[in-house]
């Protein structure tokens, strides 16, 4: 399976962006998708994630300010990230997985956000 990100970039403190991440290849019964993240030097850290039943699990640092959402017919996840802040600069990482619960089997290349203040 592939997971092809794209959406990120520059964006000023208080902005928005939409990242997009679609699987291709062995997708069936994909379970859970979302986005990982991981800034220099810091540990890689949980962003948002969602089960094709539509159930969410969100880091505490973006709860109230970004939504994840899925559109199982295109196997594409998506991550509205809004009011985004300087500490929220990172590579964010696409994932899919196929076991139950929140756990992962393919990452994506990761797409940069930069996020000036």
């Amino acid at each position: 399976v592939q997971l092809v990100e794209s959406g990120g970039g520059l964006v000023q403190a208080g902005g928005s962006l939409r990242l997009s991440c679609t699987a291709t290849g062995s997708i069936f019964s994909i379970n859970a998708m979302g986005w990982y993240r991981q800034a220099p030097g810091k540990q890689r850290e949980l962003v948002a994630a969602i089960t094709s039943g539509g159930s969410t699990n969100y880091g505490d640092s973006v709860k109230g300010r970004f939504t994840v959402s899925r559109d199982n017919a295109k196997n594409t996840v998506y991550l509205q990230m809004n009011s985004l802040k300087p500490e929220d600069t990172a590579a964010y990482y696409c994932v899919a997985g196929w076991r139950p619960g929140w756990r992962f089997d393919a990452w994506g290349q990761g797409t940069q956000v930069t996020v000036s203040s």
